[in-house]
């Protein structure tokens, strides 16, 4: 009876539910099988198939050149991440916010690894490319709404190169200005112009 009972529960165990804001991804030996869509759905019991649930109407934010600090001290600037070259060869410090979210579960957990570690890289990578074909006034003034259309589009065509299963939503630029160290120095050309 005791291993009629287990034998029951072992079987019940491969029972399982997918949320509205979730997209099932079943694995056989762990490899992919298929992608199941909301609803209660069963797979092969545990040592053959596994089934995982990651939320895919989650906007996720990554900080490029900031990092949050505690309540006293604000955000901590990276100057690694920020400082960037301009076309007329000027350094500006750019911190940015990429909003982004899952769009095929299978393909964002198999197709790369460290996901938040390479969507960052990847985004960092597209404002340098961009930054890198505009001049500091551009990125300083008028220009800054095509430089986050422009690092957007870049973005998500190097996420979608690596099928990556992931739809940037957006970029936000937080800051544009010249490096600290320069900074008085380029507010006294401003007002001298």
């Amino acid at each position: 009876l005791i291993l009629l009972i287990a034998i029951a529960i072992w079987g019940g165990s491969g029972f399982y539910r997918v949320q509205p804001d979730e997209q099932g991804v079943v694995m056989r030996f762990g490899a992919f099988v298929e992608k199941t869509a909301p609803g209660l759905h069963y797979h092969f019991l545990a040592p053959i198939e596994s089934a995982l649930t990651p939320k895919v109407t989650i906007i996720h934010q990554i900080d490029i050149g900031l990092r949050p600090a505690d309540r006293r001290t604000g955000a901590r600037d990276v100057p690694e991440e920020s400082l960037m070259l301009t076309q007329d060869e000027n350094i500006v410090d750019i911190d940015f916010a990429v909003f982004w979210r899952i769009e095929d579960a299978a393909d964002f957990l198999f197709n790369i690894q460290g996901q938040e570690v390479t969507i960052k890289a990847a985004a960092e990578s597209a404002m340098r490319e961009v930054i890198g074909n505009v001049g500091i006034e551009a990125a300083q003034t008028e220009g800054r709404l095509q430089i986050e259309i422009d690092t957007r589009e870049r973005l998500q065509q190097i996420l979608d190169f690596y099928a990556a299963g992931v739809a940037v939503v957006d970029i936000n630029l937080l800051k544009s200005d010249p490096p600290g160290a320069v900074i008085d120095a380029y507010r006294d050309v401003q007002r001298a112009r």
